[in-house]
């Protein structure tokens, strides 16, 4: 197996080549203001290495955080149409309405309430009126909006109604992006449909991006499928990856995260990914990043979708640096560090500075930073550690000490003795732990969604086929696929033996994917 793995961060793009299990090679370009340059830049130092040219590549797997950060920067957002199939219920509480004002302004194209949708039993709600949703596409055709979020009451126990107003949708108004809540949500209407809404101002951003990785693959002479990596850790094939750009949202951080279990060996542990802007704690779960079972805000939006359980913060090796009074971030210098650190000539003291003053760095001019005395750098450190400790201390689900896996640029942050935890692990290649995650994942599929009429074994055995349809569908080879995490919960207040049940599926990346 020859995989390349690609991660954009905010201060560098790191690239990395895994051969038979190993990191062949690994590499560092600062990465760009359009990300692509950074991406080229990194693929072409990767191949001036001689291990790349004339030799077949299995896969190219991307992290970007392209699109969490068209949200938080609110850039490059398609308008939307919200079409929600509730009505008469719901209509105080109209889509977008718990959004901040300016994304909800900037995203909202309009909005459509009609009846539809199902009762918490799986009985309909309201019969689902074809007409107005007919009416509501047309519309959606006259103000030229071509990206389009469906959500419907109770749709994850039952999506035939999100699927038929699609269909009406796309005969009305060819040409729109749909996104389905039932794809992507769990129970909780409004938080499924901020999702849906979110992954569809994204639809145009992601057919953008993933074209240019796809070209930038292509220039660098590289005859390889492209995958993109997502929020739990694991990959899905470009074109299934374009559809639901959400799930990209923090797979920078999940794959530090996988990458920090495959170079440490450790299944179960704390992982610090410490970055030139931010600081993602989260934990190992069976190698895996355990996810969020709540709600999980992005740029403001409540949301309720696949996502790691992490805790981030502004602690990075571009991070800057206040001493008086001491303060560290969370306003980053990013990929100007070598532009704007004071030990490269710059005039904002960073992190990075006090540890080449301190001596634990070995970069740029250290007369520049000779101003620093040892209590200084000291109490710098100290902040640095109080940081991390609190952040720990929130994540951890026991109460002994855990190992730590500290990856990233930035890991010199990390000190060897931290309160609760056994031991700090250091790895090789640990600075690009993330590049490493992307080139090994594998490919996940998940099902959360509630059956009735049903023995607890069936209901079980029902959610592995669907999970496992969806991991084929994003690209996994059938016969390697495996069961992670298997939950399932008696839902007491609803008739008809109703039980929740949450797979999840991952498997090695199919042959000619």
């Amino acid at each position: 197996m020859r995989r390349i793995g690609i991660d954009v961060g905010g201060t560098n793009t790191d690239a990395v080549l895994i051969e038979d299990g190993r990191v062949a090679r690994a590499v560092k370009a600062p990465t760009s203001e359009d990300v692509t340059s950074g991406i080229l830049d990194a693929l072409a130092k990767l191949s001036a290495t001689g291990l790349v040219a004339g030799r077949r590549i299995d896969g190219v797997m991307i992290g970007t955080t392209h699109f969490i950060n068209a949200v938080i920067q609110r850039r490059h957002l398609s308008k939307v149409a919200g079409l929600r199939l509730a009505m008469p219920a719901s209509a105080s509480l109209p889509p977008f309405c718990d959004w901040p004002t300016d994304l909800a302004e900037l995203v909202r194209g309009g909005v459509w309430m009609v009846e539809g949708g199902h009762e918490y039993d799986g009985r309909p709600f309201m019969p689902l009126d074809r007409e107005a949703i007919a009416r509501a596409a047309r519309e959606m055709k006259a103000r030229d909006l071509k990206a389009v979020a469906i959500s419907a009451s109770f749709s994850p126990l039952d999506s035939g109604h999100e699927k038929e107003a699609a269909g009406i949708v796309a005969a009305e108004n060819p040409g729109a992006v749909i996104t389905c809540s039932s794809d992507l949500g769990r129970i909780g209407l409004l938080e499924r449909e901020n999702a849906a809404l979110l992954n569809a101002a994204l639809a145009d951003l992601a057919r953008d991006a993933i074209a240019a990785f796809e070209n930038a693959i292509a220039d660098s002479k590289i005859a390889a499928p492209l995958f993109i990596t997502q929020n739990d850790g694991t990959v899905a094939e470009a074109g299934q990856a374009a559809k639901l750009p959400v799930y990209s949202f923090a797979s920078g951080a999940t794959n530090s995260m996988r990458g920090a279990a495959y170079l440490s060996g450790l299944d179960d542990a704390m992982v610090a990914d410490v970055g030139g802007t931010t600081t993602d704690v989260g934990q190992l779960r069976h190698g895996f990043p355990r996810e969020a079972n709540s709600v999980v805000r992005v740029g403001g939006v409540r949301t309720l979708f696949r996502m790691p359980d992490l805790i981030s913060f502004g602690l990075g090796g571009g991070s800057h640096v206040s001493l008086d009074p001491l303060k560290i971030g969370p306003l980053s210098v990013g990929y100007r560090l070598l532009k704007d650190g004071v030990a490269f000539g710059g005039h904002q003291l960073t992190t990075t500075d006090v540890a080449v003053a301190s001596g634990v760095l070995s970069l740029g001019d250290r007369t520049k930073v000779a101003h620093l005395d040892a209590a200084t750098c000291a109490a710098v450190f100290a902040e640095a550690r109080r940081m991390v400790e609190e952040t720990i201390d929130r994540l951890k689900t026991e109460a002994g000490d855990v190992p730590l896996v500290a990856v990233g640029g930035g890991a010199f942050l990390v000190p060897d003795r931290i309160e609760g935890v056994s031991k700090v692990v250091r790895v090789p290649h640990g600075d690009c732990a993330n590049a490493v995650g992307a080139a090994i994942a594998q490919v996940s599929g998940e099902c959360d969604q509630i059956f009735r009429e049903m023995t607890r074994a069936d209901a079980i055995a029902a959610a592995n086929t669907i999970a496992a349809d969806r991991a084929v569908a994003a690209g996994a080879d059938r016969e390697a696929l495996k069961t992670i995490e298997t939950e399932d919960m008696p839902i007491a207040y609803l008739p008809g033996n109703s039980l929740r049940v949450r797979v999840r599926v991952v498997g090695d990346v199919a042959a000619g994917a």
